[in-house]
């Protein structure tokens, strides 16, 4: 009886058709962990951090978006950090373990770090001997660059170590159930280090950055505890050529298929993120929305993903294959941005907010679609690692690239607007706005053109039922 009441609790759980003979549940839930603590790291770097330095420590803001976009600038190297976790030759055969815990030391170190560091920055300092120009800056800088490079180590060999311990059956339902840990991870996060740091002081910084830190260390060495199975090498094996970083490169991106996944996946999470600093200020510049009110987009956001993730798992289930999924994705995004621009002139904080739930299920859709097909595409000579690391280097550094682009494309716009160079009826704060939100739309309709191709030629999920999702039952 006992048996039987805990299969069927374990049948209940969300994702538990996720695990697989050899990938167990415990051990996948344990796995996933890394996801938390790679999402309470991008809130500390993108969010507590960003508002801390610029409101109470007066850094200047443009000093702030340097820091904050120096994590972008080591995403191009995902796709070798994978390359090198798909080829690591160890004595006791681990691969992706040992990228995994050094990933893990990198984050650590960068947040233990960084809270003194910006207090330099800041100008918080006592006397020193000597004045050491830019100390500040260069400190900081350092942080940042850790925590950014930890960031994708782990991400990047831990996505892989999923891909290699899941089966082709499982193998989407462990996509979801990661990239669902990652938004747990920051949303929790975000909860719990603003509520810490609701009293600013130098020590509740220093406290919440440098507690962050040992949380991350203590869930990622849970994560990886027991994840590859201790299998010792051969001489043969320890000894044999493995292939150049470019010729397994060459090899993946011989087909073209790679290369059209990566152009996607790049034009998508630019038409999608271009609006990421722009949406909560639209909200309170052009529609008078208060702090509060324009504060509840990031949960609006967040369940529209939500959505998205239990209609793919309807769609998924079907044997839909995954680029058809990623442009349905894409098409809402199109409805989304065109809600909310029109709820400007309509006067409508309900459509604002009903387009901000459809940029979360279009955006939610497209990178679980995405990530998908590079979970599940063809290795090649050197491993899912390589593919893995070319996705999430695509995906961050289209990120980065379109947050600033929008930014300083609105404040260009605005600033010739209300000059009159564009004529007076578009002398009004509204037009950078929309110039970005237009110009999203377009980069969707161009990543539907580069999708097409891939529509025609992939296979669906259909066989085995591979496209079961894991949110599928999930009970209502």
């Amino acid at each position: 009886m006992r048996n039987l009441l805990k299969r069927i609790s374990i049948n209940y759980l969300p994702f538990a058709d996720a695990a697989s003979d050899d990938f167990p549940l415990s051990q996948l839930l344990r796995l996933s962990l890394f996801q938390v603590s790679v999402g309470m790291a991008a809130v500390m770097l993108l969010g507590t951090l960003n508002r801390v330095m610029i409101v109470e420590l007066q850094v200047p803001a443009f000093l702030v978006a340097s820091m904050v976009a120096l994590p972008v600038l080591i995403a191009p190297f995902r796709a070798l950090l994978g390359y090198k976790s798909d080829t690591y030759k160890s004595a006791i055969g681990w691969k992706r373990i040992p990228y995994l815990w050094f990933g893990t030391l990198w984050q650590f170190g960068g947040l233990a770090i960084m809270p003194a560091a910006l207090l330099v920055l800041g100008g918080d300092v006592t006397q020193v001997r000597y004045d050491i120009p830019f100390a500040g800056e260069a400190l900081a800088g350092i942080a940042f660059l850790m925590t950014g490079l930890g960031m994708h180590m782990t991400q990047t060999a831990g996505l892989a170590l999923a891909a290699d311990r899941a089966t082709d059956e499982t193998r989407p339902r462990v996509v979801a159930l990661l990239y669902v840990m990652f938004l747990i991870g920051m949303g929790v996060s975000a909860l719990v280090i603003g509520w810490f740091l609701r009293e600013f002081t130098a020590i509740e910084l220093i406290q919440v950055v440098q507690a962050t830190a040992v949380v991350t260390i203590v869930l990622n060495v849970i994560a990886l505890w027991k994840q590859e199975r201790v299998r010792p090498m051969s001489r043969a094996e320890r000894e044999e050529v493995t292939p150049s970083f470019r010729d397994a490169w060459a090899d993946y991106a011989s087909g073209g298929t790679a290369g059209r996944l990566l152009v996607v996946v790049f034009l998508g999470t630019m038409a999608f993120n271009m609006q990421d600093v722009l949406l909560e200020p639209y909200g309170g510049e052009i529609l008078g929305l208060s702090v509060s009110a324009t504060t509840t987009l990031t949960a609006t956001w967040a369940l529209g993903a939500l959505v998205g993730f239990a209609l793919a798992a309807k769609w998924l289930a079907t044997g839909i294959n995954p680029y058809r999924m990623c442009a349905r994705g894409i098409l809402a995004g199109v409805a989304a941005f065109s809600a909310v621009i029109f709820s400007n002139p309509m006067a409508s904080p309900e459509l604002f907010f009903a387009g901000a739930a459809l940029i979360g299920f279009g955006g939610g859709l497209f990178s679980v679609a995405t990530l998908t097909a590079a979970m599940t595409m063809p290795s090649g000579k050197a491993g899912r690692g390589l593919a893995l690391g070319a996705w999430g280097a695509a995906q961050a550094t289209a990120a980065g690239v379109s947050i600033a682009i929008g930014g300083g494309l609105r404040d260009l716009t605005n600033a010739a607007a209300m000059q009159g160079t564009l004529g007076e009826a578009l002398a009004n704060p509204a037009t950078g706005y929309s110039v970005v939100y237009h110009i999203e739309i377009l980069l969707l309709f161009v990543t539907l053109v580069a999708l097409g191709p891939l529509v025609r030629t992939a296979t669906s999920l259909r066989n085995g039922g591979a496209g079961k999702f894991g949110l599928a039952d999930l009970p209502t």
